[in-house]
């Protein structure tokens, strides 16, 4: 295994600067096939409901007025560490 990784090295800097993106996103998909696919999903919008603008409206209100919970609150609520 060590001299197939040393064939990769020297393959690697052998290749233009401009070839890197396309072997540094194959090796990514390869190490993670999940966080590629979502990361290059296409972004679904969703119509909203008669309504949600209002609510949003309210909501953002609150927070500007300093109403609801941070986000620490609300993660301690459910017994788990703020990052």
């Amino acid at each position: 295994m060590a001299d197939t990784k040393e064939q990769a090295h020297k393959l690697i800097e052998q290749l233009a600067p401009g070839q890197l993106p396309a072997v540094v996103g194959l090796l990514e998909v390869m190490i993670d096939p999940l966080a590629s696919s979502v990361a290059n999903a296409p972004i679904e919008e969703e119509e909203m409901l008669p309504g949600t603008g209002t609510e949003l409206d309210a909501a953002h209100a609150s927070i500007a007025r300093g109403e609801g919970a941070s986000h620490e609150e609300i993660v301690g609520r459910f017994g788990l560490k703020p990052r």
